[in-house]
């Protein structure tokens, strides 16, 4: 079958990534390979980003098989559909601002590094997701899944120089291959009795003990990826260590190729049972309250950013686990509005998550640091990104009208229609009401935190000469986050619209054969008047700011400080840093954050000295993973006898072991 107009458009956008990563490669260090490598990155996702869109919008698929003369597999599929259009055009977004967010980020690396070799990796890594979505064949899915692994661990150690970025390198590279080793096993079971591994022809007839086999790998494999708990830890060691628009696109994008491919699998098997359901809600019931917890207890800002993308992936969950147990129990509502809010998710957490690293690479790029106990009073001297990373922190809330809150209403939607349906089973009713607590938990603690950052960071008096001499990002930098704003406000602000794109979405879908859009009708008008009234709400403002510039026109301007309660002199002692904001809760939580404090407190009527001192380390790490590697590098120590280091004994290993192999098949 040749390829489609759409489809061919999409593959030039890849093709135009690898291979504008192989000239970054061979310009090297030459003048002029970061604007090079830059305006090639955005000029591919701008192309493959309009063919996903119009998949996504045409509610159109295509499809085509091209041919590998003299290879083994015959042929290798692709395709695009509404469902790998819409996770094509997250990567692509992120991938365009990337792009030139990258430019002015790494202009200070000129000289110092080879920026053709970032370059191509960054390119390598935006070209293999969109390939993921684009494979139609295990075979090209797995090849593609590896390019991604590879290109984003060389970018997480881009500064080779630290070693606490070759430490997160090393813990990301271990994480991701477990995925993939349980990836391959995966497809071997799908493709097992079939001369193919395309996705239209393997799932359809295994058993349910194998579906259920394979379910679990998938959870396993592509939740390594996308970071679910306990499968997390690779994180907030990786998004910190890498540059920040590359954070921004691993946390917006990469992470979300696992939600792909889980739902891909889902589809793959055909209707699923509902403990599935159940086991995707339970897992985004501990990933979003653990994440945003463990986010609270953060002193470094990436590394706080990192967690929360542990806490909106348990958002996605929520809203796909109510989906499959909706889907499986023929309560279509709720399947659609579970779906539909999880997607819509994944669209706007890449959104304002992308803003919010944009905005802490801004703040790192201007003082070196992102320790947030460093720093302080950046409103006075970086107006625009403290306020940028004020509407990413408010759309990350969930607070309307930003596109946080859009997804998270559908869920909550979804779910009071089943509490309060009388039909509903009890088993049904207990899912939702999980749903509702765990998001309620999550928007509570996030606003805490989000407080506590914002504050931290951006207001009172700078903690540090770094935060005193900083200054505002360069124009490129705080053009992007301005994009990215007006995209949380305007998602924000268009609901209704939304609402509609994910009816597209869910056209992948068996079951919306038997699904009316009253679901999402009935859906669309409460939204719509939280649109009307957010609308309104910004045109207040902007009236007030207009008639307050009116009356000031002409009058003397003045700086006075405000009432302090007597202190004309206030210092950084007397304001909070981030461990005494978050200690309440921290306290609160110490059984299953295992917090540790190192507290001065203050002594007589006129202290001098007093300090506060949380660290919270990660628990799954420290009891599950770092046991698990002792025990596998103490088994490899043993097996050290075998390595001698003698070309002719490893030969000798190949010829005993391909023996072996035939011995057994001619038996």
């Amino acid at each position: 079958m040749p390829p489609s107009p759409t489809l061919s458009v999409f593959a030039g956008g890849v093709f135009v990534l690898f291979a504008g990563g192989v000239l970054c490669v061979a310009a090297g260090r030459r003048a002029g390979v970061n604007r090079l490598g830059g305006l090639i990155g955005a000029a591919g996702c701008a192309i493959s980003g309009a063919a996903g869109a119009w998949a996504l919008l045409a509610n159109q698929s295509f499809d085509a098989t091209l041919s590998w003369p003299g290879m083994a597999l015959g042929a290798i599929h692709v395709g695009l559909d509404p469902l790998s259009g819409f996770f094509a055009l997250v990567v692509a977004l992120l991938g365009f601002l990337g792009s030139i967010y990258g430019m002015g980020y790494w202009a200070a690396h000129k000289g110092r590094r080879a920026l053709g070799f970032g370059w191509a990796e960054y390119h390598f890594l935006v070209g293999a997701m969109l390939l993921v979505v684009m494979a139609r064949d295990g075979v090209l899915f797995l090849v593609a899944w590896e390019i991604m692994s590879v290109a984003s661990f060389l970018l997480v150690i881009f500064e080779r120089g630290r070693r606490e970025a070759l430490e997160a390198g090393w813990v990301y590279l271990a994480a991701t291959h477990l995925g993939a080793a349980c990836l391959i096993v995966m497809f071997l079971l799908l493709g097992r009795g079939s001369d193919s591994f395309d996705f239209a022809l393997i799932g359809k007839d295994i058993g349910p003990a194998a579906a259920g086999t394979v379910f679990i790998l998938a959870i396993l494999g592509f939740g390594s990826k996308a970071g679910f708990v306990p499968m997390h830890v690779w994180l907030p060691e990786a998004h910190p260590a890498a540059p920040s628009h590359v954070s921004a696109l691993m946390s917006g994008a990469m992470i979300k190729m696992g939600i792909y491919g889980i739902v891909r699998t889902i589809l793959m098997l055909g209707t699923p049972p509902a403990w599935w359901g159940w086991t995707l809600l339970g897992i985004g019931a501990v990933s979003g309250i653990l994440g945003v917890l463990y986010a609270l207890a953060q002193h470094n800002l990436k590394r706080l950013l990192a967690y929360h993308s542990v806490e909106n992936i348990g958002i996605i969950l929520l809203g796909l686990g109510l989906g499959v147990i909706g889907w499986s129990t023929h309560h279509l509502g709720l399947a659609a509005l579970g779906f539909a809010g999880g997607f819509l998710h994944v669209f706007n957490h890449a959104v304002f998550k992308g803003l919010l690293f944009l905005s802490a690479g801004s703040v790192l790029h201007s003082t070196h640091t992102a320790d947030m106990d460093h720093l302080g009073g950046l409103m006075r001297r970086m107006p625009y990104t403290g306020a940028f990373f004020v509407v990413g922190a408010a759309a990350i809330c969930g607070l309307p009208p930003l596109n946080g809150f859009v997804s998270e209403f559908l869920i909550y939607l979804g779910s009071f229609r089943e509490v309060a349906s009388e039909t509903a089973p009890m088993s049904l009713r207990l899912a939702c009401i999980l749903a509702l607590t765990s998001l309620a938990m999550i928007g509570g603690l996030a606003g805490a935190c989000f407080v506590k950052a914002a504050g931290t960071v951006f207001l009172g008096e700078p903690r540090s000469s770094r935060a005193r001499t900083a200054r505002e990002a360069g124009f490129s930098m705080l053009f992007l986050m301005g994009v990215l704003s007006l995209l949380c406000v305007a998602v924000g602000l268009s609901g209704p619209v939304a609402l509609r794109i994910g009816w597209n979405v869910l056209g992948a879908f068996p079951f919306t054969g038997s699904l009316t859009r009253s679901v999402f009708d009935s859906a669309a008008i409460p939204l719509r008047w939280v649109s009307l009234g957010g609308g309104a709400l910004l045109l207040i403002v902007a009236a007030a700011v207009a008639v307050r510039k009116i009356l000031q026109a002409g009058k003397p301007r003045g700086r006075v400080g405000t009432w302090d309660c007597g202190y004309v002199a206030p210092s950084t002692r007397m304001q909070y840093t981030s461990s005494s904001f978050a200690a309440p809760l921290v306290e609160l939580f110490r059984p299953v954050l295992g917090t540790r404090t190192q507290a001065q407190p203050p002594k007589g009527l006129f202290p001098r000295q007093a300090s506060l001192h949380t660290h919270t380390g990660d628990l799954c790490r420290s009891l599950i993973f770092r046991p698990l590697f002792q025990l596998v590098q103490e088994a490899a120590q043993r097996l050290r006898p075998l390595q001698h280091g003698r070309i002719q004994i490893y030969v000798l290993y190949l010829a005993a072991v391909l023996l072996i192999l035939l011995v057994w098949k001619l038996r």
